[in-house]
């Protein structure tokens, strides 16, 4: 009689040999942010600039492209920020709830500060927009007083005075750390 050959069974393999896809964690509070690798930072700041992009009516191919990065990965990261629309393009809601990390002006220096809502971002922008055109000469400081007393809310939910004081603005500009913020800025995009 002829022996039968036996098929084997394919082998399991183990799940420290398979290779996992790395699934990126959308930052929800600064903390999570500053416990981020440097790339995933550069990343996250990126993908909260293609938002901004999106919502000024940019392609989101465009503007992935523009900042290197994939547009697949875009949406998946800030899902909650995007709609399809009926022709299959994909487009920036109105208000996001994604959260970006803003500089701040204070007493002490400058500081990061985590905002959850695209219109406390938008604030942000319009604040600082404000403190440029005060510092630039001649000094017009009409702008700026519209924020004397306002606050953005911040990730965690608490508020986070927007200084509007001239005196401390012209402090830390002489100090040089408002010229710091203007060149971080510019490297990020805070208004919507």
């Amino acid at each position: 009689m002829a022996r039968k050959k036996s098929r084997s069974k394919p082998r399991k393999r183990s799940a420290s040999t398979t290779s996992r896809k790395r699934v990126f964690s959308a930052p929800r509070t600064i903390e999570d942010y500053n416990a981020m690798s440097p790339p995933d930072q550069l990343f996250w700041n990126n993908v909260g600039a293609i938002v901004t992009d999106v919502r000024r009516r940019a392609s989101l191919n465009q503007s992935s492209r523009a900042h290197g990065l994939d547009a697949r990965k875009v949406r998946q990261a800030a899902a909650s920020a995007f709609r399809k629309l009926k022709n299959g393009r994909y487009t920036a809601k109105d208000v996001d709830h994604i959260l970006r990390v803003v500089l701040l002006p204070g007493r002490k220096g400058l500081r990061e500060v985590g905002v959850a809502d695209s219109r406390q971002a938008s604030l942000v922008g319009k604040y600082w927009n404000a403190v440029e055109r005060y510092r630039d000469p001649p000094g017009d400081a009409s702008l700026l007083r519209a924020f004397r007393g306002k606050y953005i809310i911040d990730a965690n939910g608490k508020r986070v005075r927007l200084l509007a004081n001239l005196r401390e603005l012209d402090r830390l500009g002489s100090a040089g750390v408002l010229s710091f913020a203007r060149e971080a800025a510019s490297e990020q995009t805070y208004s919507e």
